[in-house]
């Protein structure tokens, strides 16, 4: 928990909360969603997907389209600009991590080697 809150100080944009840029995230993993898609994904109620996708709409960083198939919903995707902002905040977590990785020793290495894929797993469940 305390890694959590470290990496997510590592932001390039502070005026977006810790849930907008998991929305962004979610959307840059999976592809673009309807709202309700994305509060199931996200664990939120539908209507505060709705407000959190109406600031990042503001922002720029999302945009709505028709749904394809049922015209009375909507279809979110992330921008340009939010795939460039994610690109540098990846980047620079990944700076940040690579400091303090490089402050352990080489079986602390190979130990975080050995358990990132069950990581990644678990991240993903």
């Amino acid at each position: 928990m305390r890694l959590s809150r470290r990496l997510k100080h590592q932001r390039v944009d502070e005026s977006l909360s810790p849930t907008e840029m998991s929305v962004l995230g979610t959307l840059a993993r999976c592809g673009s969603a309807t709202p309700s898609e994305l509060a199931r994904k996200e664990h939120v109620q539908p209507p505060s997907m709705t407000r959190i996708v109406a600031m990042l709409e503001a922002k720029g960083l999302v945009r709505l389209d028709a749904h394809p198939e049922d015209r009375r919903q909507k279809v979110v995707t992330q921008t340009e600009q939010a795939e460039s902002m994610l690109a540098a905040a990846r980047a620079k977590r990944n700076a940040w991590l690579t400091e303090l990785v490089q402050e352990l020793d080489e079986d602390d290495r190979a130990t975080l080697r050995a358990a990132a894929p069950v990581l990644e797993k678990l991240a993903h469940l």
